[in-house]
């Protein structure tokens, strides 16, 4: 299916991945629940899970986040309280952190690795290469 619609950048599109939207049209409603992702954008079309174990980098860019934020706050927490380390109350904010902060950021992962996909990799049919141009 081509899309006639202006495409967005590069930069453009890995915000609208970050902001759950269509990485080539910008539409919303991506999602049907907070888990499962539509097969197709309902809008222009694109097909999201190109393979079987596509969604590995979505995993991966989900894994890094939640340990990105891990470690600023407790490198952080570290710095600020030395030498007197309050090991409760930082264990009671760096415990949510990293049980909540893969589901909170899943969907956005998803969306977020179509868009690294799409522009950054290239892994594009044929057909899909005209709309980057």
């Amino acid at each position: 299916m081509s899309f006639e619609s202006k495409t967005p950048s590069r930069a453009g599109a890995l915000w609208l991945g970050l902001t759950k939207r269509c990485a080539r049209c910008g539409s919303g409603h991506l999602f049907k629940g907070y888990f499962k992702i539509l097969d197709d954008c309902p809008k222009c079309g694109l097909h999201f899970e190109r393979e079987q174990g596509y969604w590995a980098g979505a995993l991966a860019f989900n894994m890094i986040a939640t340990g990105g934020l891990f470690a600023i706050v407790f490198v952080t927490a570290l710095i600020l309280t030395v030498p007197e380390i309050p090991v409760i109350p930082l264990l009671a904010i760096t415990i949510p952190i990293m049980a909540l902060g893969p589901i909170v950021f899943y969907p956005h992962s998803k969306t977020l690795w179509v868009a690294v996909d799409r522009v950054l990799l290239q892994r594009l049919d044929p057909n899909e290469r005209n709309d980057l141009n």
